[in-house]
Order: structure tokens, then sequence, then C-alpha cells
């Protein structure tokens, strides 16, 4: 498992925003102590598909947490929750034991 500070705009290192990859080709972006993001690389290998999981009471929980949450996808919040809607992303308990 590796862990690694999030990076600024400027470079600089942002304390309490991390990217997580484990073992298993999972890619995490957690904020303070809260799994905000799961990105499962290994949801659809056949068709090279990667799932995300959102958590459902963290994933737009504040003003920092959407702006690093919105850099980790690559994304704002408007394509997000349409991504919500749609089914793509997934809301779910990153928190609870997942």
């Amino acid at each position: 498992m590796k862990t690694e500070n999030m990076t600024s705009t400027n470079g600089n290192k942002v304390a309490n925003q991390f990217i997580i990859n484990d073992d298993n080709g999972n890619t995490f972006f957690q904020s303070y102590s809260s799994m905000i993001v799961k990105i499962d690389k290994n949801y659809d290998k056949a068709f090279s598909h990667n799932q995300v999981f959102l958590d459902k009471k963290y994933w737009n929980y504040s003003n920092t947490t959407g702006k690093y949450r919105n850099i980790f996808l690559n994304e704002n919040i408007t394509e997000t929750r349409k991504k919500i809607k749609s089914g793509e992303y997934k809301l779910t308990d990153l928190n609870g034991g997942i």
C-alpha cells in the first residue's frame, strides 16, 4: 500500500488530502480521516472498466473535500452529480468497513 499527499497547483504537498494505492490495484482519495472516493480498477477487467464509488455521507462534505475530490476525479461537481444520477458512480459507505 502506498499513501501520498495530494499536490497543489503550486507543486506543494497538501496537508490532510491523500491518494492511496492498495495492493489490489484500487486507488482512493482520503480527506482528513474520511475515505471519499474509491476507484476499483479490477471491476470489469474484460472491458478495462473501472468502477468509481463515492462515500454517500462524505463525498460532498466540505468545500475543501470538494475541491480535492474534483482534482482527483479530474471533473467538476456538475459532472460528478450527473454521473451519480446516471448510475455511473455508485454511492456507498466507504467508511464503515468496506
